[in-house]
């Protein structure tokens, strides 16, 4: 508890550097929530108005509190090198991330995630050149794979690149092709390939979204 609190705190200190607007739209989302409480309570009792009306309330500012943290945190890493990576670092689910499994001297790469839909490798930087890393990438994993499903992402804002803010939801959106079991057993297989290439200097994955990393369920 005394953890996450301290997490909250950060996270505040942060929104308010970076968003101007983000306390004015949280008291909102407060008023908006006791309002929503209230009626709700008058609709069951008298009794359970002041009740509703904090809870709602409560749950109001968090939900604009959460949403304007994570639109500040992607605007922060927009852009620069390793920012693909510090969002699929902090995917909810049965995913191995790992990042840089490709670099060129340029400071494009590739990174691989490994999930129910297979393997997917998601490349950032210049648009030629890390279709180059992904095609070489892909060429490799296949001799292991074998009939594994391999997808290719390239985050970024052009047409046919998906931007970072969506990357989750693009992922988790690919269709199962695995059983629970045999997503370990694949990241396990994978693992010898990893050339032990470390990230260059922009972004630190596994903190720069203000979370840790968590564990695959």
């Amino acid at each position: 508890m005394k953890e996450r609190m301290q997490q909250i705190r950060q996270a505040f200190t942060f929104l308010r550097e970076a968003d101007n607007k983000a306390l004015p739209l949280i008291l909102l989302g407060i008023a908006a929530g006791v309002l929503l409480g209230v009626g709700l309570g008058m609709l069951i009792s008298i009794w359970v108005m002041p009740v509703f009306g904090l809870t709602f309330g409560m749950l109001g500012g968090l939900i604009v509190f959460n949403r304007r943290v994570q639109k500040a945190q992607y605007a922060a890493i927009e852009g620069q090198p390793g920012a693909a990576a510090a969002v699929l670092n902090v995917m909810r689910g049965q995913y191995f991330v790992t990042p840089a499994v490709a670099v060129n001297a340029k400071q494009d790469m590739v990174h691989r995630v490994v999930g129910r839909c297979g393997i997917v490798l998601v490349g950032e930087g210049s648009g030629q050149r890390v279709k180059g890393l992904i095609a070489k990438e892909r060429k490799r994993l296949k001799r292991v794979s074998g009939d594994i499903p391999i997808t290719t992402l390239i985050a970024g804002d052009q047409d046919g690149q998906v931007p970072v803010k969506k990357l989750t939801s693009t992922v988790n959106k690919l269709p199962r092709k695995l059983k629970k079991s045999e997503v370990p057993k694949l990241e396990r297989k994978l693992k010898p390939l990893d050339p032990g290439v470390p990230v260059p200097k922009g972004i630190d994955p596994t903190a720069v979204m203000g979370r840790k990393r968590p564990k695959p369920r």
